[in-house]
């Protein structure tokens, strides 16, 4: 709890000298600053922009949770204070005792008018400027990552994966932690990393899934939270390398019900964020409003269909053609509702997924496209739980049935109708803050050209 106590009487000298731990006593937050008009507080951060006017230094301090500007005066600081104030980089880390005053000019119509100031780290000329290339940023993400608009990504980001995990917790879900070293594919080998471990093969793990199945049949509903990695060749701004992703498998659930399950935490996590970030929505031109617009149920679009409307737009798709970004953006472009794109030719899905017993050509699932052309953001199916159904496919996709043969044994003992889904994090959060690129949505972004920092 923070002391009380007024800095009326407090030097900043005297509150550093004393250590952290006190000092933290004093320490104000910038986000908590309109709730301190007219008092003195303690602050600490880095500098995010500096300039000089006459007798006036203009110091905008950021601390992570906001940004602020603080005014120092020459005639109301010490000679030193005054010279410190002007002799500053882009990230020095300062410290201050000023007064919260309201002022229109200044950003948040918040300023601290300074009476101590003092420079903890000066540092080096910051290396990154005004209008940089995105490689350059890439590069220097170990620096740019502090910026406020990755941080607002961060913070949004985080957001949405503790709205989907309470969503879940509230359901009954149990959260479980797959192994991210395995021996078998879940979504095809050629997209697996491959790792020595000891002195065999191993692979960084595509997809918990497989694993999460396994568990269901000891407790109905489970999640897990993990990184997943693909062995993708894409330069697409929608894939990585290494995303992180929600999985979920259901027992005694059908498709239907899988797609509902999926609707009901979109539509939640949407009228979340704008009801809880309105602020950093609007930073980066969302209107909170289209999210609170979003309302299930969602249309359900067989593949065959979205054959035919992609074919009167010009585009040459034929059966068995696997949708890619610039045919789910032509879906998708002019709609503001989410669609869930069902039933695709089997022979293009996955092994695990249940044959469509209404169409045996086609599998029973679905990929969640998000609207404005942002594409697939969640992807699920009901799984195949039939022992002979299950063979067949492995059979039919040239798989090693040794590879799998644990996940074979589940279909052996107290098999039951299951379903599950997978959501990409990044891609959730690309479509909510219209990022131009998925690379903006995860700290330090892993693609085919790219492994540092």
């Amino acid at each position: 709890m923070k002391d009380e106590k007024s800095l009326k009487s407090v030097h900043l000298s005297s509150l550093l000298e004393k250590g952290l731990e006190h000092s933290e006593k004093y320490a104000t937050s910038v986000s908590d600053l309109r709730k301190k008009i007219g008092e003195e507080v303690f602050l600490r951060g880095w500098v995010y922009r500096h300039r000089r006017t006459g007798n006036m230094a203009f110091v905008v301090l950021r601390d992570g949770t906001g940004i602020v500007q603080c005014s120092v005066n020459k005639d109301n600081v010490k000679p030193d204070e005054w010279e410190s104030a002007n002799d500053l980089y882009i990230d020095s880390v300062v410290n201050l005792i000023g007064e919260v005053r309201e002022d229109d000019r200044a950003p948040d119509g918040i300023e601290v008018q300074v009476r101590e100031f003092g420079v903890a780290f000066k540092g080096e000329p910051f290396p990154i400027t005004k209008d940089q290339s995105t490689e350059f940023l890439l590069d220097m993400r170990h620096l740019w990552i502090r910026s406020p608009k990755m941080i607002d990504i961060l913070k949004l980001k985080a957001s949405v994966i503790n709205d989907i995990r309470g969503f879940l917790d509230e359901k009954g879900f149990l959260e479980v932690q797959p192994p991210l070293i395995t021996g078998s594919a879940a979504e095809g080998g050629a997209t697996l990393f491959e790792v020595n471990y000891f002195d065999r093969k191993a692979y960084l793990s595509q997809s918990g899934q497989l694993y999460l199945e396994a568990v269901i049949n000891g407790y109905p509903l489970v999640y897990g939270f993990a990184p997943s990695f693909r062995a993708e060749p894409s330069r697409t701004p929608r894939h990585l390398a290494e995303f992180w992703q929600l999985e979920a498998e259901m027992a005694f659930y059908n498709q239907d019900m899988n797609m509902k399950l999926q609707e009901q935490i979109l539509e939640h996590v949407a009228h979340s964020e704008a009801k809880n970030h309105p602020d950093i929505l609007k930073r980066f031109g969302r209107d909170p409003q289209d999210l609170l617009d979003i309302q299930t149920p969602f249309e359900r679009m067989k593949y065959e269909k979205a054959l035919d409307i992609l074919k009167e737009k010009g585009l040459d798709v034929k059966w068995s053609d696997g949708l890619g970004m610039d045919e789910e953006k032509a879906l998708m472009q002019d709609r503001k509702q989410p669609v869930f794109l069902t039933n695709q030719p089997k022979e293009i899905r996955a092994f695990y997924m249940r044959i469509n017993p209404d169409d045996p050509r086609t599998v029973l699932d679905a990929d969640l496209l998000a609207p404005e052309g942002i594409g697939e953001i969640f992807g699920g199916s009901e799984r195949v739980s039939d022992y002979d159904e299950l063979m067949g496919r492995i059979k039919e996709q040239n798989l090693k049935e040794e590879d799998y043969q644990w996940y074979i044994d589940l279909r052996k003992y107290g098999s039951i109708p299951h379903s599950g889904f997978g959501i990409g994090s990044e891609r959730v959060v690309r479509w909510i803050l219209k990022l131009d690129s998925i690379r903006d949505a995860i700290p330090f972004p892993r693609t085919m050209n790219r492994i540092s920092p």
